[in-house]
């Protein structure tokens, strides 16, 4: 691995961070029930909890889920991936969705969806690297 290897590989990590940080805040402003109540580096840190929650918890959770996922066609992975902006909010000071557990978790769920369109929007959107 050259050293230009690993500056293709940091920026396409640091694109990647800027990328959700940039869909997550989309995402709280269009939520209600959603409130982040931070800085820009505070969404930085958000982002990146959310992208280790990704990495590490979403794989188990997505297996231990998989008999739901294959019933409901794939919609579960929905609530699954709302489960993985839940917890990311128990992790982080500055991002919280407010009410009861239920409306918590439909409303990361939302957050969720839109966190990911809006992310492959502007994926889409940014010229390619390689």
């Amino acid at each position: 691995m050259g050293p230009s290897s690993v500056v293709k590989f940091l920026t396409a990590l640091l694109t990647g961070l800027l990328i959700n940080a940039a869909a997550l805040w989309i995402a709280v402003e269009i939520v209600p029930s959603a409130v982040f109540d931070g800085r820009f580096v505070d969404l930085l840190a958000v982002a990146f909890v959310f992208g280790l929650v990704n990495v590490f918890v979403r794989p188990v959770a997505r297996l231990l889920t998989l008999p739901l996922a294959l019933m409901t066609f794939g919609v579960f992975t929905f609530v699954v991936n709302g489960a993985m902006l839940l917890i990311t909010a128990e992790l982080t000071d500055t991002l919280e969705f407010e009410g009861g557990f239920f409306a918590r978790l439909g409303s990361a769920t939302l957050a969720a969806i839109i966190v990911s369109v809006v992310s492959v929007v502007i994926a889409k959107v940014l010229p390619d690297r390689e």
